[in-house]
């Protein structure tokens, strides 16, 4: 059996997914009330860890994985868990990813670092990229489970390694939200059509996931998440902690960060990252 920590706009469909791919699953949220139609319900953090051998985590900051971490192992006091893996697709700290996976090891339990990108449409639709830092054996033996919902899943190196590749994949997310919001909005000011703007533009050298998926949204005005403000902002800063500790320069992260912070400061934490242009489109 594979247990399943987080049914949040990630984890739900993926949990999902490992129902649908013939896996026994064994389900866990911290806000009651969410339910993966054909998979079980633990009552307790410490009864996925006595009746699975993996369990995957979806959760937010490294403080969450913490916490769930500690449910999970207090098992272990008693002599009955039946975990040998466990697999985290939180974005977090990578140092906090280093920490888990020698605490877990010195008690016998294989630790993955893979977070995840994708957006909430890869989770639905089951195409997410899982980028893994661990132990090879360790992330051979969790594919079985990790297919189900992803179309690439590759080890990018040791422990917390998984973690750095997510970062600079939020320094090139953050980059083309920029730039996409910064095109609009200069289209907008011009007198453009913005919908034919879109078009053209994303349709040519200056295309992008972002004008794909957040083009439409701009259109709309349509803010709702997707990925929020917020959960950005808070990748923005492992990014910028992980580049303090390696002596890496993020000018452009931190200017998008900047722009992001008005939002959050307005109370707009919550909406959609394609937000952006709304600031940039200002008078």
């Amino acid at each position: 059996m594979v247990g399943f920590v987080g049914l949040g706009t990630m984890g739900l469909p993926m949990a999902g997914h490992l129902v649908h791919a013939g896996h026994e699953v064994m389900v866990w949220n911290r806000t009651p009330g969410k339910v993966v139609e054909g998979a079980s319900q633990a009552g307790s953090l410490e009864a996925i860890a006595r009746s699975c051998e993996t369990v995957i985590l979806c959760v937010n900051r490294s403080e969450d994985v913490a916490e769930v971490l500690n449910g999970l192992v207090r098992s272990l006091e008693s002599g009955v868990r039946m975990t040998s893996t466990i697999v985290d697709h939180s974005t977090i700290a990578p140092k906090a990813a280093q920490g888990f996976y020698h605490q877990l090891k010195a008690d016998g339990i294989a630790f993955i670092d893979g977070p995840i990108t994708g957006g909430s449409m890869g989770a639905v639709n089951g195409t997410l990229t899982i980028f893994c830092g661990g132990d090879e054996e360790a992330i051979e033996r969790a594919k079985p489970y990790l297919e189900a919902y992803g179309k690439r899943i590759e080890r990018v190196g040791g422990p917390g390694m998984g973690q750095m590749m997510k970062m600079a994949n939020q320094i090139a997310v953050g980059g083309s939200l920029q730039a996409l919001c910064e095109c609009l909005a200069f289209a907008d000011k011009a007198g453009l059509d913005l919908k034919q703007a879109k078009e053209l533009i994303g349709g040519g050298a200056a295309g992008s996931w972002a004008f794909d998926n957040y083009g439409p949204k701009i259109l709309n005005k349509d803010w709702s998440p997707g990925f929020s403000v917020k959960n950005q902002r808070k990748d923005f800063a492992y990014a910028q902690e992980a580049a303090k500790e390696i002596g890496a320069k993020l000018p452009g992260t931190d200017l998008v960060d900047s722009l992001l912070a008005t939002l959050q400061n307005e109370g707009r934490g919550e909406d959609t990252t394609a937000a952006l242009f709304d600031v940039l489109n200002r008078s």
